[in-house]
């Protein structure tokens, strides 16, 4: 398999995952995850069926054929991560929020898969990995 088909499923993987989890964020799903609450759901369920959406494209792109409908690309993708993960650092350094430590640690390993993924995808574009 190519690299960058590679990475593509890796990055759609990730998109799905947070998706899903925000389609069905609940109070359940913030204390399990130890993330900051919502006054509603309406926001983070709107975000995950944004990122549910750019998994798929991800997955169109990854497995499309000549002349075949067209998702998202590699610069789209690494565009989409770093901007994500760029975003949930500040907000974690900067951001005051007053969350368990599990919480914590999720979204700083999130935030370091996000900048990582989009690191590698730059790399193995620079690098010609089609």
């Amino acid at each position: 398999m190519k690299p960058s088909k590679a990475i593509l499923i890796i990055d759609a993987a990730i998109n799905l995952i947070l998706g899903f989890l925000l389609l069905i964020f609940s109070p359940q799903v913030v204390r399990l995850l130890g993330v900051p609450p919502a006054e509603q759901s309406f926001y983070p369920n709107i975000l995950g069926g944004v990122l549910f959406g750019i998994g798929i494209a991800l997955l169109i792109e990854c497995f499309r054929g000549s002349g075949r409908l067209v998702g998202l690309g590699l610069g789209g993708a690494i565009a989409i991560n770093l901007c994500g993960g760029l975003a949930l650092t500040a907000w974690l350094v900067f951001g005051e929020l007053s969350i368990p430590t599990g919480g914590r640690v999720f979204l700083w390993a999130l935030a370091v898969i996000l900048v990582v993924v989009s690191s590698i995808e730059l790399l193995v574009h620079v690098k010609g990995g089609k």
